[in-house]
């Protein structure tokens, strides 16, 4: 399942979760991150749904 990125990282730089999040997991990084920014795709509050499409546009670069 993919796991999304949403508004409330953007300009956040705790950087508390990159130890934990490896590069190619974000699932990892959910339980630490401190704005509770990442969901399941199945899970993105309906506010936050047009980072699933902003997600995929930028992890396929």
């Amino acid at each position: 399942m993919a796991y999304v990125i949403t508004e409330p990282c953007i300009d956040v730089k705790d950087a508390s979760c990159v130890d934990v999040c490896p590069v190619d997991c974000i699932y990892a990084c959910e339980s630490v991150c401190p704005v509770s920014a990442i969901f399941p795709e199945d899970a993105v509050p309906d506010k936050w749904k047009n980072y699933t499409e902003i997600n995929k546009n930028y992890f396929n670069k």
